[in-house]
C-alpha cells in the first residue's frame, strides 16, 4: 500500500513539475493581488498539468506567508470567492419561470461559492490534502477573533466531510513494531493521558492485554487522524492508575471480560468537527469481538473536561438549587492544596461532588440546550449509557484542574446502542444507570426546573419591557 501511494505521489510530482515548466512558474514573492490572480487562473484552468502546477504554486506561497498574509488570504476567500451574485439571481429567475429538476440543479450550482471549487483544485497539488488540513487549522484560529469567516470554514468542513468519510479511512493496529515515525506521533498527539516517553509508550503497547488502533487516510499515510487506546481487563475500572501503573499485573487476553477505551485522541487540529471517533469505536468493538469472543463488556474510562469550571460557577452562585450549605462546606475542601492526597478529605468531599456530577450530566444544559460536557455528548450520541461516576479517578494535574479528578464510565451495550442513540439525539434524554439517577434527589430536580423556569420568565419580562 505504501509503495503504491509513494508511486502515485511521485507521478503527481512529475506532472506538477512539467506543468510548472509549461507555465514558466517558479517560487517567487506575491502580494495579495497576485495571489488572487493565481486563484482566478486556477479556477479557469482546463489542463491537468497546468492546474496541478498552479495549485502547487499557490500552496507553496501560502506556506511561506506570515500570520498577517494568511489572514489576508482568508479574507480574500471570504470576500472575492463567494457565490457570483448575478449568476444566482439569474438562476433564481429561471427557476421561478420554469421550476423543475434542471432549474433547481442550475440554481444549486450557481449558489455554490467559488472557493469550494478553488479548494477542490488546490487539492490536486502533491500533498495538497495535508496542506489544506493545515490551512484550515490556521482558519480555525483566525475564526475565534473574526467569526464572520464562518462561511469559509463551512466550505472547508463541507469538503473535508466528503474527503474524510468512513469509506476512505483505513483502520490499523498500532503496536510496538509499528514504524517509529508513527509511534513518535502517538506520543505527541496523546491528548488525554500524557505519554512521558518511549518506556511509557511501550507499557501501553507491548503487553498482551493492551491494544491500540488508529484511522489513517490514503493522502496522510503516515499521520493518524484519530487513535484509541484499549485495556483488556476482568472488570470495569474506577481509575486510570489501575490501567497505567508500572507494577500492574498483566492478564491473558483470553481471560479478559471487558475492553476499556481509556483514551481517544484526535490528531489533526485542522479536522476539528469532522467526526471519526464514533466510527473508530464501533469498528474496534467489531474487531475485538472477532479476536476475543469472550469479551462481554465494552466500556470507557473517560475524563470530564468541563466539570470543574461548571461546579465553580454553581459554588459562586448566591442561591443554588443544587448545593446545600453542607455541600458548599464540603466542596470548599477542594480549595485546599493537596486535598487529593488525604483519604479522609476525599471521603468527605465524595457525596457532594458525585451528586453534583450526576446533576451536571443529567440536568445541566448549555445555552443551546445541549448537554454541557463535550465528552458526554460524544459517547451518548454514539449510543453509550452513562454507567458510573468515579471520584477520584485521575489525580494528574490536568485532571484535577479540569474535573477535580472526576472520571466516568460509559457502557457500550451492543443491543441498546441504537435505542440509546435515538433517545439522546431525538429527545435529548441522557440514558444513565439507576445508581446515577438516584444521586439527584427529586426535590432538587424540581427546584432546578423551577429556577430555570423563573430565569426564563425574567428574561421574557425584560425583553417585553425593552
Amino acid at each position: 500500500m505504501n509503495a503504491t501511494v509513494s508511486f502515485l505521489g511521485d507521478m503527481l510530482q512529475t506532472i506538477s513539475e512539467r506543468g510548472r515548466r509549461l507555465l514558466a512558474l517558479g517560487p517567487r514573492d506575491a502580494d495579495g493581488d497576485d495571489m488572487e490572480a493565481l486563484c482566478d487562473t486556477l479556477l479557469s484552468s482546463r489542463g491537468e498539468a497546468s492546474g496541478m502546477a498552479l495549485a502547487r504554486d499557490i500552496l507553496e506561497r501560502w506556506q511561506g506567508y506570515d500570520a498577517a498574509a494568511r489572514r489576508t488570504f482568508m479574507r480574500m476567500l471570504l470576500e472575492r470567492f463567494g457565490p457570483q451574485t448575478k449568476l444566482v439571481e439569474k438562476a433564481i429567475e429561471a427557476y421561478r419561470s420554469m421550476p423543475g429538476p434542471k432549474a433547481l440543479h442550475d440554481l444549486h450550482k450557481a449558489a455554490e461559492p467559488r472557493r469550494q471549487e478553488l479548494i477542490r483544485r488546490l487539492n490536486l497539488a502533491p500533498d495538497g490534502t495535508a496542506m489544506l488540513v493545515r490551512m484550515r487549522e490556521t482558519l480555525l484560529a483566525l475564526k475565534r477573533a473574526e467569526p464572520d469567516l464562518e462561511p469559509v470554514d463551512s466550505d472547508f468542513a463541507h469538503l473535508f466531510g466528503s474527503w474524510f468519510n468512513r469509506g476512505f479511512l483505513m483502520l490499523k493496529p498500532i503496536n510496538w513494531s509499528t514504524p517509529a515515525d508513527i509511534l513518535e506521533k502517538i506520543i505527541r498527539y496523546e491528548a488525554v493521558h500524557h505519554i512521558g516517553g518511549w518506556d511509557e509508550l511501550r507499557r501501553r503497547l507491548a503487553p498482551e492485554d493492551r491494544r491500540c488502533f488508529a484511522f489513517f487516510h490514503p493522502q496522510l499515510v503516515d499521520d493518524p487522524l484519530v487513535f484509541v487506546e484499549v485495556a483488556l481487563t476482568r472488570e470495569m475500572p474506577a481509575g486510570i492508575s489501575e490501567l497505567l501503573r508500572e507494577d500492574r499485573a498483566t492478564i491473558r487476553p483470553a481471560a479478559a471480560t471487558t475492553a476499556v477505551f481509556y483514551s481517544i485522541s484526535n490528531c489533526q487540529a485542522g479536522l476539528r468537527g469532522i467526526s471519526f471517533g464514533n466510527f473508530l469505536i464501533k469498528q474496534v468493538v467489531e474487531d475485538l469481538r472477532r479476536e476475543l469472543p469472550g469479551l462481554q463488556n465494552f466500556v470507557t474510562l473517560s475524563p470530564v473536561p468541563g466539570f470543574a469550571e461548571w461546579l465553580a460557577e454553581e459554588r459562586r452562585a448566591e442561591a443554588s438549587s443544587l448545593l446545600t450549605e453542607a455541600d458548599r462546606d464540603r466542596l470548599a475542601l477542594l480549595d485546599r492544596p493537596g486535598w487529593e492526597t488525604q483519604a479522609d478529605t476525599v471521603a468527605e468531599i465524595r457525596p457532594a461532588i458525585t451528586a453534583a456530577a450526576a446533576w451536571y450530566f443529567l440536568k445541566a444544559r448549555g445555552g443551546d440546550g445541549r448537554v454541557v460536557d463535550p465528552v458526554a455528548r460524544f459517547h451518548l450520541g454514539n449510543g453509550a449509557r452513562l454507567e458510573r461516576i468515579n471520584f477520584p479517578g485521575d489525580n494528574a494535574p490536568g485532571a484535577l484542574r479540569q474535573a477535580h479528578g472526576l472520571m466516568v464510565n460509559y457502557l457500550y451495550k451492543l443491543d441498546d446502542i441504537e435505542t440509546n442513540h435515538e433517545a439522546f439525539i431525538g429527545r435529548g434524554e441522557v440514558v444513565a444507570a439507576a445508581a446515577i439517577r438516584r444521586l439527584v434527589p427529586a426535590e432538587r430536580a424540581t427546584a432546578g426546573a423551577a429556577r430555570r423556569e423563573a430565569a426564563g420568565k425574567t428574561r421574557a419580562d425584560e425583553e417585553a419591557s425593552s
